[in-house]
């Protein structure tokens, strides 16, 4: 049996009074005293006991075909969804949500409307603009922020104007009331251009009925037909990164055709926008993922795919010895 034996460095040993005076000096420690500074050095300096991530030296393990299929697998799959989530926190998103409120409170009850209509058979000198609805403003002939262009040889008209309305039901009429004499039979074949409410929001990442009607072709309609545009407003608030906002307002439309006659029996037709707001507003609003969100995604990507990656390639090097040692008749 083998002892074994530490003896401490020989060496004179100190006088009694080297003893006092170092017992003096210092003070008395006890033995957790000297625990707690090894402990606290060990902390400091990085004692390699503390080391979490313990190395296995490469005597120790074995490379094979399957593990480098697998390894290079797995880097290409990771490669590949660092480029998507990179691409995800690059790229500016836009979410939508909806409430029930006025956006726009500054705007004194009021929302812009900009027209763009084309009458290509009736003259300019008949072509008016009315404005009416239920708070009781009556307007015929609205002549504010529009124009007229002729077409067609002064035969035909375009109207573009910009006005206001009330939050409120009502509507708005391209018509021949406000014409000093009424034509006999006034044509109302026309084309919309443009209708649109609010603010223009040109987004690419928003597609909504901005401009529902442009585009409308009424041209081969009946010339004394009066045209009936029912239409369903819907507020809208875009909200940019910097926190701006715009209001714009978009709106679905349903339409039909008949024929009015005045009470005098005459033929008066027009082109009737009749208007309601919803209660509902739709907000769009741009964000970015945070980094702190994408640098947990990358990092719940390597540490996912490597853990399954190692647990698939232990299985298949677990299988193929079992298979080995059946093949060599080693397991019984």
């Amino acid at each position: 049996m083998q002892i074994d034996c530490v003896f401490p460095l020989l060496g004179p040993s100190p006088s009694s009074s080297q003893r006092d005076k170092h017992k003096g000096s210092v003070g008395a420690r006890g033995p957790s005293d000297g625990v707690s500074r090894r402990l606290l050095a060990e902390l400091v300096l990085g004692e390699p006991r503390f080391d979490i991530y313990r190395k296995v030296p490469k005597d120790l393990t074995q490379p094979t075909y399957t593990g480098a299929i697998i390894s290079v697998c797995c880097c290409l799959f990771i490669l590949f969804l660092f480029l998507s989530e990179l691409t995800g926190f690059i790229t500016t998103e836009v979410v939508n949500e909806l409430y029930v409120d006025d956006p726009d409170k500054d705007s004194g009850g009021k929302i812009d409307v900009s027209l763009n209509i084309s009458l290509p058979n009736l003259h300019c000198d008949l072509v008016g603009l009315d404005i009416q609805d239920e708070m009781g403003r009556h307007e015929v002939g609205h002549i504010d922020n529009s124009m007229k262009v002729p077409l067609n040889s002064g035969a035909g008209c375009r109207f573009e104007g910009q006005f206001s309305i009330n939050k409120v039901p009502g509507n708005f009429h391209v018509s021949t009331h406000s014409a000093s004499a009424q034509p006999q039979n006034p044509d109302m074949t026309h084309i919309i251009h443009k209708l649109s409410f609010g603010d223009t929001l040109q987004v690419q990442n928003v597609h909504g009925a901005f401009n529902a009607l442009g585009g409308a072709d009424r041209l081969t309609s009946n010339p004394l037909a009066s045209h009936d545009y029912i239409l369903k407003i819907v507020p809208t608030v875009y909200e940019d990164k910097s926190g701006k906002q715009r209001y714009s307002y978009q709106y679905t439309v349903a339409n039909k055709e008949y024929v009015a006659y005045s009470h005098t029996g005459r033929i008066i037709p027009a082109i009737w926008f009749r208007y309601d707001l919803s209660p509902i507003t739709v907000k769009y609003t741009e964000r970015r993922q945070p980094l702190y969100r994408f640098i947990t995604t990358i990092c719940a990507i390597i540490g996912g795919t490597f853990t399954v990656a190692g647990i698939l390639d232990s299985c298949i090097f677990t299988a193929s010895e079992a298979w080995k040692k059946i093949q060599l008749g080693k397991m019984h």
